[in-house]
């Protein structure tokens, strides 16, 4: 097994150890959650180059790759909505997910006809997008306002409101709207995929 499948299985392997360490909360626990986030997504950032580099460009190496993908962002998503004060809708992140469901079909039915579907730039800003919102959740509303102030140094939610009442609005409103522009980069992805690939669709 060449260098680039074992960064994509790597990143594969370290998406229960994210979810392990969010769920065992506190601070201390999340800084590792992120920390482990930050290097599953640089995983992501090599692999490919690696490999096209070294001309090991392997099947394997296709097929992991976006599963990798699609398992580190569909699960941090999904926590996300184990966290009430994230406002974020149960309804975002199925559509996040079932975007992925469905480039996994497409990637199918092409494979199917012998086409390879390989990542084009509006796919890797939507994964790149998706990574930053991530990393920008866990900065600064989970780590740095729910651990770090509510519960490492107790400050209530009324005491924040009434010194820094912009910081409770950050914090409530910004996980919402961050995750709404990646919907709309998602369904934008998909939708583009699925037209550019839609003779696939037609019967021979």
């Amino acid at each position: 097994m060449n260098l680039a499948n074992k960064l994509t299985i790597a990143r594969m392997c370290m998406v229960p150890f994210f979810i392990f360490f969010m769920e065992l909360g506190g601070i201390y626990n999340s800084i590792l959650a992120l920390f482990i986030f930050c290097a599953a997504s640089i995983t992501d950032l090599f692999d490919g180059r690696i490999a096209r580099k070294n001309k090991t460009v392997t099947l394997l190496g296709i097929f992991l790759d976006p599963i990798a993908d699609k398992l580190l962002i569909s699960a941090a998503f999904i926590y996300f909505i184990k966290i009430p004060t994230l406002g974020i809708a149960t309804w975002m992140v199925i559509i996040i997910v079932a975007r992925e469901f469905v480039m996994t079909g497409l990637r199918s039915v092409a494979a199917s006809k012998s086409v390879m579907i390989s990542a084009d730039k509006t796919g890797k800003f939507k994964t790149t997008s998706q990574v930053v919102a991530i990393i920008i959740i866990m900065m600064i509303i989970i780590l740095i306002v729910n651990k770090a102030f509510f519960e490492f140094f107790g400050i209530t939610r009324d005491l924040l409101n009434s010194f820094c009442p912009a910081m409770l609005v950050v914090m409530e409103k910004v996980p919402f709207w961050v995750t709404l522009v990646i919907v709309v980069l998602t369904v934008y992805s998909g939708v583009k995929y699925v037209w550019k690939y839609r003779k696939l669709f037609i019967e021979n």
